[in-house]
């Protein structure tokens, strides 16, 4: 049995926590927040009585052997760090940190005490990813990939009237990019690994953070389109163009609903049955990479996540968007 302790009680936590009771071999046993109070009352709806305010003492916890990482994007190296260097297993939301330096120190540190580090990126590992990597080659050479999430912020309008919440501020890592343009760049890296060339441009707002940008990535034979807001809301799927056809994806962010739109007009579906939540699948990758004794994902590797991370690196500079992380 793996028990895990969580960090964050939030939103996140709770539908993480409800996705991975499907998973066997999996209990949670404890509960982390700044103060005892919000530890108390998280726990108690789990039925957990052992809780931490003091995440030292987590971490040289007997009590568990994993940890999920759901704090702001900013805790997330030195607290993955601290569980690692105590042999602990860590699944951490993603970005994984953040910049490039802070992923680097996580992956050095799993290494060292060869134990498992993990972004929790849901979307490449459900099924319905795979199955778009397993029929990719039926629309011959990729010459796009377009990617959409846009989905305005229920924190926007607190912005807007003048109260600046974490999601609108660079001290927490946060922002469009960190939070929403993620979700497009990893699976773009899954599938094609490392452009050649970025070219990034966004819309700051007064607090540091963006709102919105888009990314254009060339490559050898393609170029790829990525777009992503806070401050918008769009339902525009996400493409993969080929020269016989494309690979319409309905969610980048979940893949439910993909389908292949041949040149000369027939469709095809090639959606496979999700029947889990989709934070299931992360959890369950989690539990066996455990159990198989392996330190990084195949899937969301350390390649992957660094890929990703300094993707979002350059594409901040160009943007001009600097984090206290950063220094």
């Amino acid at each position: 049995m793996i028990r895990l302790g969580v960090i964050g009680t939030n939103w996140i936590t709770e539908r993480f926590l409800e996705a991975a009771k499907h998973v066997e071999d999996f209990s949670l046993t404890a509960v982390y927040s700044r103060t005892e109070e919000k530890a108390k009352e998280f726990a108690g709806k789990y039925g957990v009585h052992t809780i931490f305010t003091n995440l030292e003492e987590m971490a040289e916890s007997d009590e568990i052997d994993a940890v999920y990482i759901a704090s702001p994007n900013s805790h997330h190296s030195r607290q993955a760090v601290l569980f690692l260097e105590n042999k602990k297993h860590v699944l951490c939301e993603k970005p994984l940190a953040s910049n490039a330096a802070e992923v680097k120190e996580m992956i050095e540190a799993a290494q060292q005490n060869e134990v498992l580090l993990m972004e929790a990126m849901k979307s490449t590992v459900m099924p319905n990813f795979e199955s778009i990597k397993k029929n990719i080659s039926k629309i011959g050479t990729i010459r796009r990939f377009s990617g959409s999430y846009c989905q305005y912020s229920s924190r926007y309008d607190a912005y807007k009237k003048g109260t600046v919440l974490n999601a609108f501020n660079p001290e927490f890592s946060s922002g469009a990019l960190m939070d929403l343009g993620i979700y497009v760049i990893y699976p773009l890296v899954v599938l094609f690994g490392k452009p050649n060339k970025i070219q990034a441009t966004g819309t700051l707002l007064e607090s540091g953070a963006d709102g919105q940008g888009s990314i254009l990535l060339s490559y050898d034979e393609m170029e790829a389109v990525v777009m992503y807001s806070k401050i918008t809301e769009s339902n525009q799927p996400s493409e993969i163009q080929g020269e016989h056809g494309s690979i319409i994806i309905n969610k980048i962010s979940g893949p439910e609903a993909v389908d292949i739109h041949y040149r000369e007009g027939s469709r095809e579906s090639i959606s496979v049955k999700q029947d889990m939540p989709s934070m299931y699948y992360e959890a369950k990758e989690f539990v066996e990479l455990i159990h198989q004794g392996k330190i990084e994902s195949d899937k969301n590797s350390f390649t992957n996540s660094l890929l990703t991370i300094e993707i979002m690196d350059e594409a901040r500079k160009q943007i001009g968007i600097i984090f206290p992380a950063d220094h």
